[in-house]
C-alpha cells in the first residue's frame, strides 16, 4: 500500500529481494523500483521515501515486519555514516553470493557472453582488518550524525581526521575505531589528531583553500613493516614536531615520510615525497618473495587474499617452463617475478614511471634474471614491432585498472597469437566488455571470482581464455 506519491511516501510490506552495488536493498511496488538503505535481500518492510524520481524512489526503512535470514549485527559503530563498508549488515556468505551474481550479470547482460560454470569464489581469511593501506584526510568541519544534530548539542570541535562522508568532498567522519586495518592503524590516527588538536595546528579547508593539514597514508605488510606519509601545504616546524612525536611513540613505523602539497587536489603521485625516518620504502613478503613498497607503489590492498589471487593467475596461465609470457600493467612487477620460476621469459609493461624502477629493484632483490620491465603508455607500446623485437607471447597475463583496456591493446592482443589469456579485473563490468571483443578470435574457459575485499561491494575476478585453433 501507498500512502501518496511524492517524497514522504509510505510504501508498506515492501519485500527485498536484491541489493545494488551502493549498499541499497532493493525491492518493487507495482512498476516502481524502491532503494532502500540498510536492507537486506529477504527483509519485509514499511518504508519512507526521501527522494522520488520517475521510474525509481530513494527511501529509509521504518519499520521492519520480518528480518533476513542473512542480516548480522554491523561490527563497526559507523556503519551506515561512513561509505567505506557498506555490507557489513549481510553474512559473509550472502555476500559472497552477491558477489558472484555482480560477475555473472556483468558477463551475460552486459558482454552478452556465455560462461562456464564458475570456480567457486576465493574467501577471504580475514573479514576484518584486512587491508595494508588507508588514506585519510583532515578537515575542519566534521560530518555530524543524524543522532547528534538532533541532540541539540553545540558542536564547538568540528575538525575530523578520517573517511570522507559519502558524497561529501568537504565533509569527514571523525572516527572512533576502523574496522579495515590493524593495530596500530587506529592508535596513530587518534595520536595524530589530538596532537594536532592540542597544539592548534589547522586541518586544510578544500572549499577556501586555507589550512596546512591534508592527508595521511598509512601502509603496512605481512612482515609488521609500516610506512606513515603525511600531506601537509607546508612542512613548519609544528609538523617537523609532529613526525619527531610519532617516530619517538610508534617504534613500529619503518618509514616516516612527509609532502608539501600546495595544490587544490590532494593528488600526491606528481609531487616529491621526502623521507623524515627509517627506509623510504616498506618490503612485503610473498612466497619466499620480497617485495619493495614506495610512498607511490601500486601493491593489491589485501595482502593475504593476494597470494590467493596470484596463485590462481599462475594456476590458469598452466606454464610449461618454456613460455614468453607478456605481464600487461605489472605495476611493481609482483605478478611477472611471482610466474617467473614457471616460464622462459616474461616482458612486464607498466604506464607509472617509478613502478617500473621498483619492478626492476623487485627482479633485482629477488635474483631473478629472465624478466624485463618497458614504461609508457600501454597502446602506444604494444605494437607488432614490439613483438618482433621481444619476441610474440604465448600466455598473454593484464591487469588492467577498472576502466579496462584501451580498444587499441585489445586489438594487438587479438593479432599478437598468444595461445591464451589471463585477464585480472577489479571491474566485471569493464572486463566483460574486453572479454567480448576478445570472442572474435577466443574462447572463455575458464572464470573465477575472488574477494578481496570483504564488507563491500567490490569483487576481483580472473578469466582464462583460449586461442580459438
Amino acid at each position: 500500500m501507498a500512502h501518496n506519491k511524492s517524497a514522504g511516501t509510505i510504501y508498506e510490506n515492501i519485500a527485498i529481494t536484491d541489493i545494488t552495488t551502493d549498499g541499497a536493498g532493493v525491492g518493487r511496488f507495482e512498476n516502481l523500483v524502491l532503494f532502500v538503505n540498510k536492507t537486506v535481500p529477504g527483509d519485509v518492510v514499511d518504508v519512507s521515501v526521501y527522494r522520488a524520481k520517475s521510474s525509481y524512489r530513494e527511501c529509509e526503512a521504518i519499520k521492519f515486519h520480518v528480518l533476513s535470514e542473512h542480516r548480522v549485527e554491523p561490527a563497526c559503530e559507523h556503519f551506515g555514516e561512513c561509505g567505506g563498508c557498506l555490507r557489513q549488515h549481510i553474512d559473509y556468505d550472502m555476500q559472497l553470493r552477491l558477489k558472484i551474481k555482480v560477475v555473472k550479470d556483468a558477463f551475460e547482460r552486459i558482454g552478452k557472453i556465455e560462461t562456464p560454470d564458475f570456480e567457486p569464489i576465493l574467501r577471504s581469511e580475514d573479514i576484518y582488518f584486512y587491508r595494508n593501506k588507508l588514506d585519510f584526510s583532515f578537515s575542519p568541519t566534521r560530518w555530524l550524525t543524524k543522532k547528534e544534530i538532533e541532540s541539540g548539542e553545540d558542536f564547538k570541535d568540528k575538525s575530523a581526521l578520517g573517511f570522507h562522508a559519502p558524497g561529501k568532498f568537504d565533509k569527514v567522519i571523525l572516527l572512533k575505531k576502523c574496522h579495515l586495518q590493524a593495530d596500530p592503524s587506529n592508535a596513530i590516527r587518534d595520536f595524530v589528531h589530538q596532537y594536532c588538536m592540542d597544539n592548534e595546528m589547522p586541518y586544510y579547508d578544500v572549499r577556501r583553500h586555507v589550512g596546512n593539514m591534508r592527508g595521511l597514508i598509512l601502509r603496512s605488510t605481512t612482515i609488521d613493516e609500516w610506512m606513515l606519509i603525511l600531506s601537509v601545504h607546508t612542512a613548519d616546524e609544528k609538523v617537523m614536531n609532529l613526525l619527531a612525536a610519532l617516530k619517538a611513540n610508534f617504534k613500529e613505523l619503518t618509514s616516516i615520510m612527509f609532502v608539501e602539497n600546495k595544490k587544490k587536489n590532494d593528488t600526491i603521485h606528481d609531487l616529491d615525497i621526502t623521507l623524515y625516518h627509517g627506509r623510504d620504502h616498506i618490503f612485503e613478503s610473498m612466497e619466499g618473495l620480497k617485495f619493495r613498497i614506495g610512498p607511490k607503489s601500486f601493491y593489491q590492498t589485501n595482502s593475504i587474499q593476494t597470494i590467493q589471487l596470484y596463485n590462481k593467475t599462475r594456476s590458469f596461465a598452466d606454464l610449461k617452463g618454456d613460455e614468453i609470457v607478456y605481464d600487461l600493467y605489472t605495476g611493481t612487477g609482483t605478478i611477472a617475478c611471482f610466474i617467473a620460476k614457471q616460464c622462459k621469459k616474461v616482458i612486464g609493461i607498466e604506464y607509472v614511471e617509478d613502478a617500473v624502477k621498483d619492478a626492476f629493484v623487485n627482479a633485482e632483490n629477488n635474483r631473478i634474471k629472465n624478466v624485463d620491465f618497458y614504461a609508457g603508455d600501454m597502446k602506444n607500446i604494444l605494437k607488432q614491432e614490439f613483438f618482433s623485437l621481444h619476441g610474440k607471447p604465448d600466455v598473454i597475463i593484464t591487469d588492467p585498472p577498472r576502466a579496462g583496456m584501451h580498444e587499441d591493446v585489445v586489438k594487438c592482443i587479438l593479432d599478437s597469437g598468444a595461445k591464451k589469456i589471463v585477464y585480472v579485473s577489479c571491474n566485471p563490468s569493464t572486463q566483460a566488455r574486453d572479454v567480448a571483443l576478445l570472442s572474435e578470435k577466443y574462447t572463455l574457459k575458464k572464470v573465477q571470482p575472488v574477494d578481496m575485499f570483504p564488507q563491500t561491494n567490490h569483487v576481483e575476478n580472473i578469466v582464462m581464455l583460449e586461442l580459438i585453433n
